[in-house]
């Protein structure tokens, strides 16, 4: 095999070195539909600022709500034979 020829491997270098060299040209609203999409979902936008109560259950109501969740996989109800649903019933 030929070694290549100097003057080739300097433009050969030249040419990946030149492609390192630019960086992209971005406009002045780059990233702004991000922003404002992250601001259209956001309910409070001071909801770090203030001590304010939140809405929804208080801590008595959440906690027997998750007591009952966790239950309803230990105990589960007969739900009887799913082939006899409406089945001879009057």
């Amino acid at each position: 095999m030929r070694p290549i020829p100097a003057p080739v491997l300097a433009v050969i270098a030249s040419l990946l070195l030149g492609a390192c060299g630019t960086s992209p040209q971005l406009d002045r609203q780059f990233g702004d539909s991000v922003r404002q999409a992250r601001a259209q979902q956001t309910i409070d936008p001071q909801a770090g600022q203030q001590r304010r109560p939140v809405n929804g259950l208080d801590a008595q109501a959440a906690a027997a709500a998750y007591q009952s969740y966790q239950q309803s996989f230990s105990t589960r109800e007969d739900s009887g034979n799913a082939f006899s649903i409406g089945v001879g019933k009057r």
